[in-house]
């Protein structure tokens, strides 16, 4: 098994289709923390692909000052808040209608009946987002406090702080029930959607740097 930075090494020797790779690897972290910022599954996809994307082109510009898990996290934190943003400027009616239809049918894991993980995400929903972030990306992702700090520009403290916070928020509802793959789940037929969509246009960014090498 390689490591990460190895398989960059041989992605910028040539080899891109091992870009796949950190793709599958990242999906689930990615969709789970863009999925706490951003309501719609959907539009979650879109802002993934944006970021893998974004990564790809700039993978040269990896120092390994962090790990390629923190900085990629970093990228997708930056879509996610960027099409947050524009999305508030383009309708904010369009944004209140969807924060009050936001949809919870999702397939559910053997441990959870549906009226209880629609609960648990709709708790988590309505946390803060300083919390809500911060609470998914330690508690369902189990990103370290290091990788978490790194990912928000945020202390040590602050994480800690953020985290017990919103358990607080959250006790009574999830009763330790929150710690399941079944909140947010991540299929495997979405990891193919994601992997193809982002093979496919890296595929064409190669081909336009080779033809502008010609």
């Amino acid at each position: 098994m390689f490591t990460d930075e190895e398989i960059i090494h041989r992605i910028l020797d040539g080899e891109d289709y091992l870009y796949e790779a950190l793709i599958r690897k990242y999906n689930q972290r990615l969709y789970r923390i863009s999925r706490s910022i951003v309501h719609d599954e959907d539009e979650v996809e879109d802002i993934m692909q944006s970021a893998y994307l974004n990564a790809y082109l700039n993978l040269a510009g990896f120092k390994g000052k962090s790990t390629f898990a923190t900085w990629l996290t970093k990228i997708l934190i930056n879509e996610s808040l960027l099409h947050k943003k524009r999305r508030a400027k383009r309708s904010q009616v369009l944004l209140e209608k969807q924060d009050n239809n936001y949809d919870y049918e999702t397939p559910l894991s053997s441990l959870m009946n549906s009226e209880l993980k629609a609960v648990l995400e709709e708790s988590i929903a309505k946390l803060p987002e300083k919390y809500r972030l911060v609470f998914v990306m330690r508690e369902l992702e189990d990103m370290s406090t290091n990788e978490t700090m790194g990912a928000l520009g945020l202390t040590e403290s602050n994480v800690k702080v953020r985290l017990n916070r919103a358990k607080e928020m959250l006790r009574d509802v999830l009763s330790g029930h929150y710690k399941s793959s079944a909140v947010y789940d991540f299929h495997l037929t979405r990891c193919d959607k994601i992997v193809n969509r982002v093979m496919t246009e890296i595929s064409s960014a190669i081909d336009i740097r080779d033809h502008k090498r010609d």
